[in-house]
């Protein structure tokens, strides 16, 4: 989101990581989002996409290191430019979309969400070799349960559920995989550990609960 002002800007592209698999062609990754996907205030391997890609790795399914295609503050209309202008590849054995928390954030209106969203699930499913049993879509944590959005939690909590709902349906409606994670999330003030140090994204601990969620959903090979 956009109050957060630290040193990490984004990333277009992530390509290393010894925990998983890169030494030889392996299964390849594709993450779509925000802050949530690149791991705010976390080490890189230790955001969400490398934390799955590790463990499916651990599984016995050699993984190439996730592909990521995200920025601090991106909103839905953001994410499409930027991956109209990546040029990627429309062959990922897995593709993960999470996105729509800035739009909340900033007063963005509903009727645009569901308009890009749509786009987007349209569009992961073409970079999935048009195989919708290769995409996930994750729901939008609350950060209502933050240091940072406490204050105004109901409001907050009560605008991220109707996001929430619409990303579901147009999900549903498209036969797609929809994790939710947004439980998870709201376990932040009661469990701190749960929040990065920047009293707002979540911390390594939570992205590995979101992992253990997300696998839970991949009983189907996604390749």
């Amino acid at each position: 989101m956009m109050k957060w002002t630290g040193n990490i800007t984004g990333f277009v592209m992530v390509l290393t990581l010894t925990a998983c698999a890169t030494s030889k062609k392996g299964v390849s990754y594709l993450a779509l989002g925000d802050s949530y996907t690149i791991g705010e205030s976390v080490p890189v391997n230790r955001n969400f996409p490398y934390q799955l890609a590790d463990s499916i790795g651990k599984r016995g399914s050699a993984y190439e290191s996730p592909v990521i295609i995200a920025r601090t503050g991106w909103r839905t209309d953001q994410l499409i430019e930027a991956i109209e202008s990546a040029h990627l590849s429309n062959e990922y054995d897995l593709v993960t979309l999470l996105i729509g928390v800035n739009n909340e954030f900033q007063g963005r209106s509903l009727k645009e969400y569901e308009r890009d969203f749509r786009l987007l699930c349209m569009k992961s499913i073409e970079l999935a070799g048009n195989k919708k049993k290769r995409v996930r879509i994750i729901s939008i944590p609350d950060y209502g349960y933050t240091p940072y959005g406490e204050p105004n939690r109901e409001r907050i909590s009560e605008r991220i559920d109707l996001f929430n709902a619409s990303n579901r349906r147009i999900a549903d409606s498209l036969k797609l995989k929809y994790v939710d994670i947004t439980g998870i999330s709201r376990r932040g003030l009661n469990e701190p550990d749960l929040v990065a140090d920047d009293g707002l994204h979540p911390s390594a601990k939570m992205y590995a609960l979101w992992v253990e969620e997300i696998l839970r959903k991949m009983k189907d090979k996604p390749h």
